[in-house]
């Protein structure tokens, strides 16, 4: 999410990989970089609000663009995907390195991370494989002077043999050295040397073979050498992108297909199959990339990471990682739960009154009384639980959310979960899907991005949904507060609450494994892909910018969505509610309907179909079922828990019940905007339904067998 182009005034948009111009006379700029460098950070400060995102044509992956003006000269800076290489195993790595290659770039700014510049040099090699016109912008200089390590830039960029050059882009010291040096590797004509990637011999040997042909067919548009390698190592993704470019197939072409063949048989003669090629390559940029810093990077302090390493012991331990997470997952969740009361509270009071003002206009113009009740009964009551119950817990619980991955913890918690993950045959990075799916399911489907595989991105999608999200909390510690706490107050209330929701959220962590190791061995078979994951330093977080982010591309995304699902939801519940059949309304004829089955699984009528009509928003479950218990026709809030138990216990609510309830609402179907949002990240209506239907499926099963063995001990 961000400013549209429309709120900022840019009408500079992508059209496939080429960005249109406004001015012929800007320059287009790609920023690249590692994941965690602060590439974002620098983005925002060259552009500020001048800037827009989107989505890459075809793509899942972000697109950002902004404007920036320096020197009397116009500028777009896209800012492409943070990836580890340009080796095109993920959608981000892919987009990164078709941009470059074929975007039409003026230069290439790589933000590097002054504290591991090391690992990072191997983005810098890759892009320099691609263009010569390329800007290295070392950030966190502020945070390497901390740990005592020295970069010597001029014998770094020497090395390279591109312009280097040291920024803090957190205050925005050395952004103008940058921007000076890029003007002159755009401006500055003049043939430069950069620094090429020496492969071992057998592999020099087989470029040498194809590269001459490549050379002529291409006549100077790319480089041949990198294009070589790349036919080579039969780069499938490259092939079919290069195949839109250039309207025709490189690789088929009679004299070209023949000295792949020639240059693949050379590298077997030489003992290096084809399947090892890739080994072979990522080994000597490596070896590169270490010979670079080598005589340009210094560690004053050998213990320059020790702070990080003593927390990581604890973090990280398997002694210790997995109760401090769910330690912080229980504070996080007691921080919410707490905070958003009163907010909670205040908000649902400002909404109740526009509910009454807007009725009293509707007796001023003399409107049908069907009309009122179905507008401001049905349509907003709905719209205005829906915002009072979500708005607080969001605000608080994503910003907790987005803390926690600036600080650098989240990384840790995917360490932590990676062996389990791992045992289901899914992806360790489900852990970080897995965390969002807690402020809002539809997030966590979004952020499934991260992960490369598409089977174990498909497992991570249809799982989600196990994970509670914040719209399913109001129903969970209500219930949890009036049948499972008793007669415990204040402080320790709301602690008792939290640590019984946070068992009830452990389930449904054990429930994402057994379910993923499922699908693994049924009908997404596969083996877990390994991944390279990043810790990185931890650093203070930038509050502001946390906010921000949390509040404007999370909180006020997920309730835009959901206001949008709810609005119609509570016209079809007031149709439900008021319109009668005989001597009942349509709402009670399907409570009636649903009742044994609702009783099969320790609940009735009115619980499934409180589920049924909350498929909008989970918000909405409670008050669906006040309504249909005390035939109100229209929405009711409760004015406290004790006497909503009395309610419930009326309707013959037992604790069984209660814990029924409780799984139910932990496992069953996503509401629709995760339904919606699964479609759009899938492109497919089949894996939306069978996401659908899993969570469904084991709610179904595991409350009937739990209602069957209350039922079989006499205790329902």
């Amino acid at each position: 999410m961000g400013l549209t182009s429309h709120s900022t005034g840019i009408k500079a948009v992508d059209n496939g990989l080429h960005i249109v111009k406004e001015d012929e006379n800007e320059r287009i700029v790609a920023l690249a970089g590692n994941p965690n460098v602060g590439k974002s950070t620098v983005f925002n400060e060259l552009t500020g609000l001048n800037q827009h995102t989107g989505n890459w044509p075809g793509k899942t992956v972000t697109n950002a663009q902004g404007k920036c003006r320096y020197k009397d000269t116009g500028f777009i800076m896209v800012d492409i995907p943070g990836t580890y290489s340009l080796m095109a195993h993920s959608a981000e790595e892919e987009v990164a390195r078709d941009f470059i290659c074929f975007g039409g770039p003026e230069a290439v700014i790589v933000v590097c991370d002054a504290t591991c510049l090391e690992r990072n040099m191997n983005l810098v090699l890759q892009t320099l494989e691609i263009t010569d016109n390329v800007v290295v912008c070392v950030n966190l200089m502020d945070e390497a002077k901390k740990k005592k390590i020295r970069i010597d830039f001029d014998q770094l960029e020497q090395n390279l043999g591109v312009p280097v050059v040291g920024v803090s882009a957190r205050s925005g010291k050395g952004l103008d050295g940058m921007m000076d040096r890029l003007l002159e590797v755009i401006e500055n004509k003049e043939e430069r040397h950069p620094f090429r990637i020496k492969y071992t011999a057998p592999i020099e040997k087989a470029i040498g073979i194809l590269q001459p042909l490549v050379e002529e067919q291409l006549e100077g548009a790319l480089d041949s050498r990198w294009i070589t390698l790349k036919l080579i190592d039969r780069d499938e993704t490259l092939m079919h992108t290069l195949h839109e470019q250039l309207g025709y197939e490189l690789a088929e072409l009679p004299q070209i297909a023949e000295g792949i063949e020639q240059a693949r048989n050379s590298l077997e003669e030489d003992g290096i199959e084809l399947e090892k090629l890739q080994d072979n390559i990522v080994s000597c940029i490596v070896l590169s990339a270490e010979g670079i810093c080598l005589d340009s990077v210094f560690f004053d302090r050998c213990n320059y990471n020790a702070r990080d390493r003593k927390i990581d012991k604890i973090l990280t331990s398997k002694w210790t990682g997995i109760p401090v997470m769910l330690l912080m997952l229980a504070v996080i969740f007691w921080i919410t739960i707490t905070g958003a009361n009163y907010p909670s509270q205040l908000l649902s009071d400002g909404l109740f009154w526009v509910e009454d003002r807007l009725s009293e206009f509707f007796m001023w113009i003399g409107a049908p009384v069907w009309l009122h009740d179905m507008l401001v009964l049905g349509i907003y009551r709905v719209l205005a639980w829906v915002v009072a119950v979500m708005l607080p817990p969001m605000a608080i619980f994503f910003p907790l959310f987005t803390l926690l991955e600036d600080l650098g913890y989240l990384p840790r918690v995917a360490f932590n979960l990676d062996k389990y993950f791992k045992k289901a045959c899914a992806c360790g990075k489900q852990a970080l899907t897995m965390c969002m799916g807690f402020g809002c399911n539809a997030a966590g489907i979004v952020g499934c991005r991260i992960i490369d595989s598409p089977r174990e991105r498909l497992i991570a999608m249809i799982t989600n949904n196990f994970v509670p999200c914040n719209g399913r909390f109001p129903t969970l510690i209500a219930i949890i507060s009036m049948f499972f706490i008793g007669a415990a107050a204040g402080v320790f209330q709301s602690a008792l609450s939290t640590l019984l929701l946070t068992g009830v959220i452990v389930l449904g962590v054990v429930m994402t494994f057994l379910v993923s190791k499922l699908l693994s061995k049924t009908i997404l078979k596969g083996i877990p892909s390994s991944f390279t994951l990043e810790l990185p330093p931890y650093r203070r977080p930038q509050i502001g910018k946390v906010l921000v982010r949390s509040i404007v591309d999370r909180t006020l995304f997920v309730l835009g969505r959901a206001v949008m699902i709810a609005a119609p939801a509570g016209l079809i519940i007031w149709i439900l509610a008021n319109i009668q059949v005989g001597d009942m309304s349509i709402l009670a004829h399907c409570t009636s309907f649903l009742d044994p089955f609702g009783k099969l699984l320790g609940m009735d009528g009115v619980i499934i179909m409180a589920f049924i009509l909350g498929f909008p928003a989970n918000e909405i479950v409670i008050p669906i079922m006040i309504m249909a218990y005390m035939a109100t026709g229209s929405l009711s809030d409760y004015q406290s828990l004790s006497q909503l138990k009395d309610i419930l216990v009326g309707n013959g609510w037992t604790w069984v019940t209660a814990v029924s309830t409780m799984l139910f609402s932990l496992m069953h179907w996503p509401c629709s905007t995760t339904c919606l949002t699964i479609r759009k990240e899938s492109q497919s209506w089949k894996w939306t339904l069978v996401s659908f239907a899993i969570p469904t499926v084991m709610g179904i099963l595991i409350c009937f067998l739990f209602a069957s063995a209350m039922r079989l001990l006499g205790l329902a």
